[in-house]
């Protein structure tokens, strides 16, 4: 029994140009870099006080940060009126979708320092448990060797300590990390500690024109357009269908051929709008069947669920008959609800399943963790490929 196998998909950084702030007084900053594609942040399911109607989101990445302390609510955070006013036509998430923040930030010079500006919608009227930088905040020139320590913040009492928020949801605070000056002519910077926008190592180019790269993923890349699929041709319809009656299973032919790989290796694709993950099948006899689907999720670190919603061109959840060549290797495609491209790593989950009558019937469960990105990067792997036959 072959498994249909489910990929996930990344997040991942992106391209970054000179950008102006969303200032009154531009006279005294210097644009260096922001982030035009950018990393997502999942939000916490929201609570609800039955009260004041209030809602609270309890950050997942700090909510356990028990050795620093809490000195509760911050007030005085700068705020701007919204995203789209600082990266038009970058924000992928609308502003009433709180399950995904985009994690955007900016890069200026101000008055003699280099200020790190770390932009947050609030997805809730009180947001707590918050975590934005310490001493361990640094800048590197990867030129120079040298460090930039980050000096304060604004708000400057949350200066590595843990917080909560109370703004109106939609708000767009404009968290500050302050820096020294860097250096005339210094281009390729490395930003880590602020750990709730991705930044444990990122790369940026200070460059006219620059882009800012997360040294895992590349340049440029937000979202992947959708696999290009040869669909199958149905030969005949399921009749009936029952699980313990090979006859009454669908059967199909001219699947989308690949070139020879390992059975199960996977490749992924991110798109706006569902998550691809392709599985190489190989081929023992001239016909064989395959089959799995109906309640397979992935799971992503804060424990959010990725339902799968079609098999591309196959059953869902039903067995069904392959006829080809003993040697032929195709691709079955399963489509679940999109990941945020900042996803780095996804737990996959197919469930056992009933015993069925059929020699060899396999219906163990599985628990699997995938890499993101090295499955995008088996993309191409996936081609259609014309199978040739020599006689």
């Amino acid at each position: 029994m072959k498994k249909l196998i489910a990929l996930s998909l990344m997040a991942l950084c992106c391209a970054t140009t000179q950008a102006k702030p969303d200032t009154t007084d531009d006279t005294s900053v210097k644009q260096l870099a922001k982030a035009d594609g950018f990393y997502f942040m999942s939000c916490p399911e929201a609570t609800i006080d039955k009260k004041t109607k209030k809602k609270t989101v309890v950050w997942h990445d700090t909510e356990d940060n028990s050795w620093h302390e809490n000195i509760g609510f911050v007030k005085d955070i700068p705020t701007i009126s919204s995203l789209e006013s600082i990266f038009p036509g970058g924000i992928h998430v609308s502003p009433n979708n709180v399950s995904y923040i985009p994690a955007v930030w900016q890069l200026t010079e101000e008055n003699d320092e280099t200020v790190l500006h770390c932009y947050f919608r609030m997805p809730a009227d009180v947001v707590k448990n918050m975590w934005l930088a310490s001493n361990e905040c640094v800048i590197l020139d990867k030129q120079t060797g040298t460090i930039y320590q980050s000096r304060r913040t604004v708000p400057g009492d949350c200066y590595g300590k843990v917080f909560d928020v109370k703004e109106k949801e939609g708000t767009v605070l404009d968290f500050q990390i302050f820096f020294p000056k860097l250096a005339e002519g210094t281009k390729n910077i490395v930003i880590y500690g602020v750990p709730n926008w991705y930044m444990r190592g990122m790369e940026a180019s200070l460059h006219d024109n620059s882009s800012t790269t997360c040294s895992k993923y590349g340049t440029g890349v937000v979202y992947d357009s959708a696999p290009q699929i040869h669909m199958a041709h149905l030969v005949s319809g399921e009749q009936d269908y029952n699980k313990d009656n090979h006859k009454s299973w669908a059967v199909y032919d001219e699947p989308h051929l690949i070139k020879p790989l390992t059975d199960g290796t996977l490749a992924v694709w991110l798109t706006p709008d569902a998550t691809y993950i392709a599985e190489a099948c190989e081929m023992n006899w001239k016909r064989e069947y395959f089959g799995r689907g109906g309640n397979e999720i992935l799971v992503d670190r804060s424990g959010h669920q990725y339902k799968l919603k079609e098999v591309l061109g196959y059953p869902n959840d039903h067995i069904f008959w392959m006829e080809g060549l003993a040697g032929d290797y195709f691709a079955i495609v399963k489509v679940f609800e999109p990941l945020p491209p900042r996803t780095e790593t996804v737990t996959h989950i197919i469930p056992e399943g009933e015993p069925f009558a059929a020699w060899g019937a396999n219906w163990d469960g599985k628990v699997e963790n995938l890499d993101i990105q090295q499955l995008r990067n088996n993309q191409r792997l996936f081609d259609y490929h014309p199978r040739n036959i020599v006689k």
